[in-house]
């Protein structure tokens, strides 16, 4: 496992932090109330350890199909229905969107290899990553990459915690199956627009894995 280059800053301001508290702590409580300086202690660990466990990077197996949709994520399937698109598209897709808890690895992965055609990023609001009304209102980014089975949408979306979307891929570039696409902090959503006659291999409900789990096949 490694970390990721997005949480240098973030772990080391929460490194910080936990020095200071924990300093604090042992200064101005441990002299009265030593049982709770302890506890205290163990609580800023756990709280320390969680925020470098949002950036980990764990080692995996990936899976390589060029036939296949990669879930871009790691999480829960939420959503799989059809949907009209009006950011690319204008038509009818298949819509497959993964919710991503504050526990998940927040790396999102390319679903297939293709070449990116559109590259968008939209201010929006913050809603709760599971209200329908965040795929269209909520801050995200947006790419299409033109896949070997047709072109589909990768829609990053920010959610109630997750307030700062970052993504690699630019107009134009050529991309490989299961790379970096780019890195939500703090969990959210992703949301995949497939074209219709895809099919889907998860279900409702379904925990995925970045990189590993194969989501539809053309």
């Amino acid at each position: 496992m490694t970390i990721h280059k997005e949480g240098y800053t973030s772990i080391a301001v929460a490194g910080f932090l936990y020095i200071l508290f924990s300093y604090l702590v042992f200064t101005f409580v441990s002299a009265g109330l030593p049982v709770l300086a302890w506890v205290l202690f163990i609580l800023l660990t756990g709280l320390f350890l969680f925020i470098v466990s949002f950036f980990r990077i764990p080692n995996r197996n990936f899976t390589s199909d060029p036939r296949a949709v990669i879930a871009p994520a790691d999480g829960k399937v939420v959503v799989i229905e059809e949907t009209t698109d009006t950011e690319y598209f204008q038509d009818r897709r298949l819509q497959v969107s993964i919710f991503m808890s504050p526990a998940n690895v927040h790396v999102n992965r390319n679903p297939v290899d293709g070449r990116v055609l559109y590259s968008k990023y939209h201010k929006g609001k913050y809603l709760v990553a599971w209200d329908p009304k965040s795929s269209t209102e909520n801050e995200r980014h947006s790419v299409v990459i033109e896949g070997p089975g047709g072109p589909l949408l990768v829609k990053q979306i920010a959610g109630a915690l997750a307030r700062r979307i970052v993504n690699y891929l630019k107009a134009g570039q050529d991309v490989k199956q299961n790379e970096e696409l780019g890195f939500i902090k703090f969990g959210s959503r992703v949301d995949i627009l497939l074209p219709p006659g895809t099919t889907v291999d998860v279900q409702l409900g379904q925990v995925v894995k970045g990189g590993v789990t194969v989501i539809a096949r053309y």
